[in-house]
């Protein structure tokens, strides 16, 4: 096995300034690093265990199987930040029949990304017998 020390997900927006303005001001992602200059310069959010790189440009979207999956304590207060920012909400918070709470919305580009909240209640958050 290859022993992984870290990864991102890299995303090529058609926009990459509007695609920055959308992770770094929008969301509220904070920059773990930036590089290069111009407006296809670096830019790479944290995202939790992860990070998430915008760079370069790219003239057509990101095939619609690709998606990001965000984790987040509180959709409630994520779901009235992001209205409060203007993000259009493309499904508001629900939980899902698997137990879990999901919200989606898409960035600039329409990559679609799901804020989940799991409850404490869930099998995700423990592991009976252990």
């Amino acid at each position: 096995m290859v022993h992984v020390l870290s990864s991102r997900t890299l995303l090529r927006p058609a926009d990459p300034e509007r695609s920055r303005a959308f992770y770094g001001e929008r969301l509220g992602l904070a920059v773990y690093r930036e590089f290069g200059t111009g407006p296809e310069r670096g830019t790479v959010y944290f995202l939790g265990g992860g990070f998430l790189e915008v760079s370069g440009r790219s003239e057509t979207p990101a095939p619609p199987d690709v998606r990001l999956w965000l984790q987040v304590a509180d959709l409630a207060a994520a779901h009235e930040e992001l209205l409060a920012k203007g993000v259009e909400i493309v499904r508001p918070p629900v939980k899902e029949p698997w137990g879990l709470v999901e919200m989606w919305i898409a960035d600039p580009d329409g990559t679609p990304i799901v804020l989940v909240e799991i409850p404490a209640d869930h099998p995700l958050r423990h592991r009976p017998g252990i």
